[in-house]
């Protein structure tokens, strides 16, 4: 079995869920408590996914795995969104994390177009 951890795609996966968890860390409870509880686990299914996707051994398995990831972070970019248009977080730390998440989404996209599916 490979390991997941040298994967670039996973480590800035890892990178993406430190970001999420810093951003929400400050901001005020009562106001993000929710989405608070969704993004940092959509967040966390991202590495999660990767990872087990990467223990599969047919290629077919592994580009679902890489789908499930690619939807969490679609869900993740959707609640950052709107944490952006309530002006909940700093402008800068929401762009910082987007700028993120659309690296991370074009890193599964490349890695499923490699899969022979």
């Amino acid at each position: 079995m490979k390991d997941f951890k040298k994967h670039i795609v996973w480590q800035k996966s890892m990178n993406l869920t430190d970001l999420v968890f810093d951003l929400y860390e400050g901001l005020p409870w009562h106001q993000v408590s929710e989405l608070k509880r969704q993004a940092t686990r959509s967040a966390i299914s991202i590495p999660s996914n990767i990872a087990e996707g990467n223990s599969r051994r047919s290629e077919k398995d592994k580009h679902r795995f890489m789908e499930i990831a690619l939807g969490s972070s679609l869900e993740l970019e959707t609640r950052t969104l709107i944490l952006q248009r309530r002006h909940w977080a700093p402008q800068d730390e929401t762009v910082q994390v987007l700028r993120s998440i659309e690296e991370q989404q074009k890193m599964l996209q490349s890695f499923m177009n490699k899969l022979k599916v």
